[in-house]
């Protein structure tokens, strides 16, 4: 039997609810067309007259359709491929953070994938060392762009040894195929402590810059290590973060003359773990980097706090879609949460009281938002340790639930708690060790809030 997609949900207003289609269904083909992923869904669907063949409980039909103007196919699928499962990471990096996982949690937290369509539609980094002819046709036929690709130094013999990898490519080369192709690519070097910095970071970002504009932009992401790491690499002194801060600064000076943008940013985490001034909007070029946690504290400052007043509106309750926020771990990209699973509770500015709020989160944004909340009476930053995956891991979206229970139940809290929506990024809204806000809210004795 064909390979097909599982409709998973059908919108109300489409061309798939008024051919019919309902969950459960399978799409095998859109005009004759086989269809191996949502990518080839995309694709077949832009025609004006279509014919969908599908599998409903074991038979096949077909259902054919002219498509009104505007009018959207209107499907969600149980998983973006179909054909297969997900491009799975043959590498061995030393600081893979999905080789980093205790054991005991859920199966898909534990897949390391590297799969170039996941790159396209949901900007997960990829190696590129897996990609065989086919991949490249398809890359190139259906102007696969942008697409995101885990550098982490061009010297090809330092990258084999990073990737433990001894046949992979040269990814200089690779590049400068997807650049024919028309490809835009956004890198990120992983950076570790005297293994792909210094001269080997200079090498880097002179060799991506020199394929400027096809390599639109290059993030320097310092290493992140669990408590669980087998050993090969460490996390970055102070004094090291600032060696690297400078040196990318540097180049930040050189190329913005040169290209016309500063080419290569720093995530986050170099700024405030040195307690340096957050970059201003403009110093990012006008590009989203914060996938890979490249702006997120801009982003922030720029979305209300940044002034006298509490913008109750920058807050998104229970229920809320909440937007993905990878830190440092693309591998661990949340999901979307779904309503149905929280219990949606509208928050009004008259019942938002600041003197009775605990806003939770990591402890490396915590001195960040202790600053800008400063003037609001008897608000209280709470930053969390992670001591799940260990206390070098400070990012809010890594926390977990067992964590924020254990750190606030015995301690004063506001009549409403804040927690990170990045938290809540698996199955049904669900913290890495697999807690609902509901479940932390029962256990606290507080309503609980998301916050992006």
């Amino acid at each position: 039997m064909p390979a097909g997609g599982t409709i998973s949900s059908v919108h109300p207003k489409s061309l798939g609810a008024r051919v019919g289609l309902a969950p459960g269904d399978e799409l095998l083909a859109i005009n004759g067309q086989p269809l191996r992923d949502v990518i080839d869904v995309q694709f077949a669907a832009a025609e004006e007259r279509l014919t969908l063949r599908i599998r409903r409980q074991g038979r096949e039909r077909t259902l054919r359709a002219r498509r009104r103007y505007d009018e959207p196919l209107g499907l969600e699928f149980t998983r973006p491929t179909f054909d297969s499962d997900i491009r799975r990471c043959t590498n061995r990096c030393d600081f893979c953070f999905v080789a980093q996982m205790p054991p005991g949690l859920r199966r898909s937290l534990y897949i390391r994938d590297d799969d170039y369509r996941h790159s396209f539609l949901f900007g997960n980094y990829i190696t590129l060392t897996n990609l065989d002819e086919a991949d490249w046709q398809r890359i190139g036929e259906q102007h696969l762009s942008p697409l995101y690709v885990s550098v982490h130094a061009t010297d090809p013999d330092l990258r084999r040894r990073i990737l433990r990898a001894p046949d992979a490519p040269d990814v200089r080369e690779q590049l400068e195929r997807l650049a024919g192709l028309g490809i835009e690519v956004h890198t990120q070097l992983v950076l570790a402590p005297g293994r792909n910095d210094g001269p080997h970071l200079d090498r880097s970002i002179a060799d991506l810059a020199e394929r400027y504009p096809a390599v639109a932009s290059v993030s320097v992401v310092p290493v992140g290590l669990t408590r669980y790491h087998r050993g090969g690499c460490r996390v970055y002194s102070d004094d090291e973060m600032r060696v690297v801060h400078d040196q990318v600064a540097a180049w930040q000076e050189r190329l913005l003359p040169r290209l016309g943008v500063r080419f290569v940013y720093l995530s986050d985490e170099w700024y405030l773990r040195l307690g340096l001034p957050v970059p201003p909007a403009e110093a990012y070029d006008g590009l989203d980097l914060t996938e890979n946690g490249v702006g997120l504290a801009r982003q922030f400052l720029s979305s209300g706090f940044q002034g006298s007043g509490f913008q109750v509106s920058g807050f998104k309750v229970s229920g809320a879609q909440v937007s993905h926020a990878q830190g440092q771990s693309p591998n661990l990209k949340p999901e979307t949460l779904k309503p149905e699973t929280l219990k949606p509770e509208t928050l009004k500015p008259e019942t938002l009281k600041p003197d009775t709020l605990t806003l939770v989160t990591g402890t490396l944004f915590a001195p960040l938002l202790r600053e800008v909340t400063a003037h609001l009476p008897g608000v209280e930053v709470v930053p969390v340790v992670n001591h799940f995956f260990g206390e070098t891991v400070t990012v809010a979206g890594l926390l977990t639930g067992r964590d924020v229970i254990e750190q606030l139940r015995d301690r004063p809290l506001g009549e409403r708690v804040i927690l990170p929506a990045a938290m809540f990024g698996g199955p049904a809204g669900q913290t890495l060790d697999e807690m609902t806000p509901e479940q932390i809210g029962h256990r606290l004795h507080r309503s609980i809030h998301l916050s992006p």
